[in-house]
């Protein structure tokens, strides 16, 4: 089995949801995704959407038997700036032991590297006990509109299942993966601020009108606080105490500051109080303005006082915060903080919870934790060190995939995620890339491990 090869094929597709114009895309990755399921052995059913079918591949078989439901994402970013790509986004290469292209690591070659692990032990173990359904979506890049109908239409059967199964993670390098255990919350917000109903001339207006663009800068700089920390009230109330196991697991974690301070390319982290900088990029919430604008944007000058001024926030949540109050806490405080003179809209783009699922056998596990989902906890454990060299950590990630936490809601289903993108996998960017030896590696790792959880039982 050529993997590269079928990931390559895969990856020539180039399947970007939010653009109309990929459309030929989307249904070309949808239909080799069918495919490749169809393939493995996989009964396959292409559900239709609004937007972007969802692509399903099941194998049944009695109820004794262990359920997985296999996730993955068949829509990538776009590939913008094209010009900052070493080779075609969408005609990938392989270089150095890596292959690039669009969606090499999110999500493309990640599932398909599952599935190919799962086809190559079906083919030698045809009667293999276990109960399969692979999801494919094709709109995680664009928050996944129409999963929340799917999950109420398809919970019968997804709920009777064990666990989710995804690798739609990170880890730190391919010598040391990570089963994540938690991913962030996110909020989006944009901020618009409109002051006088026209641009004005600087020089005829200025110190008679509350400028949008000052205003805007004095709103975003009250939003932390000197010691780092996001300065909205209650925006920390009922976040859950860290178990010491997680800082002992993130103790283990192979990167220093300045290794960290190095990769980024900064001469210093920024850190709030209470945590480092690298424990609060997987367990502290912050508050990140992630767009800004007002004013003239050309070359040269034009001396204006805008109309209006905006921002886009972002605020990545963690377990205890609930993602609907912390809009309305922020939203309360940046409308108590606007100056009179100017008029404030608040957009609200996006909202999760964050999702958290803790091993067997630790501070905090669930007494009623699904029996299967923790067996495979371990046997993931022992076939990722059988086959990467060295055991896992079980770390939370600061990033965030809604769609487990509406899955959690929906079924019930926890989720069990293996990280096989780097660093450097460069994903939503140019150069977007994923060791082969993680393919190969991870190819062995899935078989692997369904192997010995089909042959543990239900």
């Amino acid at each position: 089995m050529d993997a590269v090869r079928i990931i390559s094929d895969y990856i020539r597709f180039p399947s970007v949801s939010t653009d109309p114009a990929f459309a030929e895309g989307m249904a070309g990755a949808r239909g080799f995704a069918a495919k490749l399921l169809a393939s493995a052995g996989l009964a396959v059913e292409v559900v239709e959407t609004p937007l972007h079918p969802i692509v399903l591949g099941r194998r049944t078989g009695p109820g004794s038997w262990p359920h997985v439901v296999l996730y993955g994402h068949y829509d990538v970013q776009p590939a913008d700036p094209l010009n900052l790509w070493t080779t075609p986004a969408f005609e990938p290469s392989v270089r150095a032991g890596r292959l690039y292209g669009r969606g090499a690591a999110d999500n493309k070659g990640p599932h398909a590297t599952a599935i190919l692990g799962l086809a190559r032990l079906l083919r030698r173990r045809p009667e293999l006990p276990l109960r399969l359904t692979v999801l494919l979506e094709g709109e995680e890049e664009i928050g996944s509109p129409s999963f929340n109908d799917f999950l109420e239409k398809y919970r019968g059967e997804l709920a009777g299942a064990d666990f989710v199964l995804l690798s739609d993670t990170g880890s730190p390098s391919s010598e040391q993966i990570v089963v994540t255990t938690g991913l962030r919350g996110i909020i989006g917000l944009e901020l618009r601020l409109t002051g006088p109903q026209m641009d004005l001339h600087s020089g005829l207006h200025g110190g008679a009108v509350y400028n949008p663009i000052q205003a805007l800068a004095e709103i975003c700089a009250s939003l932390h606080s000197a010691d780092g920390r996001v300065n909205i009230p209650g925006f920390y109330d009922g976040i859950a105490p860290l178990e010491q196991w997680e800082r002992d697991e993130l103790a283990r974690f192979p990167l220093t500051e300045s290794a960290y301070r190095k990769f980024l390319g900064v001469d210093a982290l920024y850190s709030q109080a209470g945590c480092t900088p690298i424990e609060a990029t997987r367990f502290a919430p912050t508050l990140e303005f992630n767009g800004i604008g007002g004013g003239y944007q050309g070359e040269g000058g034009k001396t204006v006082i805008p109309s209006t001024a905006f921002a886009k926030i972002t605020c990545r949540l963690v377990p205890g915060q609930d993602a609907q109050d912390i809009v309305r806490k922020v939203s309360a405080a940046i409308e108590a903080r606007v100056p009179p003179g100017v008029l404030s809209s608040i957009l609200v783009r996006q909202g999760n919870n964050a999702y958290h699922v803790c091993p067997p056998r630790r501070t905090g596990t669930p007494p009623k934790q699904n029996p299967v989902l923790a067996q495979a906890f371990g046997l993931a454990s022992e076939a990722i060190t059988r086959n990467f060299g060295r055991p896992p950590l079980f770390l939370r990630e600061g990033g965030s995939v809604p769609i487990i936490g509406d899955i959690k809601a929906v079924t019930g289903l926890d989720s069990l995620m293996i990280g096989l993108f780097m660093p450097d996998s460069n994903l939503h960017a140019p150069d977007e890339n994923i060791e082969l030896a993680v393919i190969e590696r991870g190819m062995d790792t899935y078989e692997d491990f369904l192997e010995k959880l089909a042959a543990a039982g239900r």
